[in-house]
């Protein structure tokens, strides 16, 4: 009832964690919170908050493609960020990806971020 998901589209994990759970008989996949960082470089695409936030949504899309769910499965998301003033600008990018049907979601301030990133975006989709 419980499958690990890790595909090389998106960035390997840093720590004791997978990048996804798919559970439930594949009708449900939680994700692990993603960062805007290259899979093959392991590095940041940029130092820029809109270019990170567009990566973590790319790896986050990744993710749910190599466990079969799509961005229209996603029911709720929950966003990290750095700095809340980034707010407006990680929303644009955001409203680019789930532009029809939205999820849920949660965005909160943080004080630090894995790597020091400035955003960090995670899901949970169902079918």
């Amino acid at each position: 009832m419980r499958d690990v998901i890790s595909t090389t589209q998106a960035p390997a994990a840093i720590g004791p964690y997978s990048q996804g759970i798919r559970v439930t008989a594949n009708t449900m996949l939680f994700t692990s919170g993603q960062l805007g960082v290259d899979p093959q470089s392991g590095q940041f695409v940029s130092d820029d908050v809109a270019i990170q936030a567009k990566q973590a949504l790319v790896n986050l899309q990744a993710i749910l493609q190599d466990a079969g769910f799509s961005k229209s499965d996603v029911v709720k998301t929950t966003i990290f960020l750095k700095d809340m003033n980034d707010f407006a600008t990680v929303n644009t990018v955001y409203a680019a990806v789930f532009d029809t049907l939205p999820p849920a979601r949660s965005t909160v301030e943080v004080a630090r971020l894995p790597k020091d990133a400035r955003v960090e975006i995670e899901a949970i989709a169902c079918k």
